[in-house]
């Protein structure tokens, strides 16, 4: 594993972990991951059952079961997630790279 990559899953598990404390359930944190893993690997995102087979190949059908559960029994704020993802994301406009002259 290169650097990059290190670093990028450190943030990534950082970034989850943060959401793991507004969502208030340290038994979440598993599927909370894999359903974020789900939204950023390519391919369809229009339900779970293509994330189920990304985040668990060898179990898709479990993993499907685990990831509905997850979402349809949260219980958790969504104006505390929404407002952790944007402390994130502001976190992430500060510390980004310069422009490098990429057309935006």
């Amino acid at each position: 594993m290169d650097l990059q990559t290190a670093g990028s899953e450190g943030r990534f598990s950082a970034y989850v972990e943060g959401l793991v404390s507004v969502i208030g359930r340290a038994d979440r944190a598993k599927p909370l991951r894999d359903y974020c893993v789900g939204l950023l690997m390519p391919g369809e995102r229009k339900s779970v059952e293509p994330m189920a087979a990304v985040t668990a190949p060898q179990r898709t059908a479990a993993q499907h079961q685990s990831l509905l559960h997850f979402l349809g029994e949260g219980g958790w704020s969504d104006e505390r997630v929404l407002a952790r993802v944007r402390q994130n994301g502001s976190a992430c406009a500060r510390t980004a790279p310069a422009d490098r002259g990429l057309d935006h």
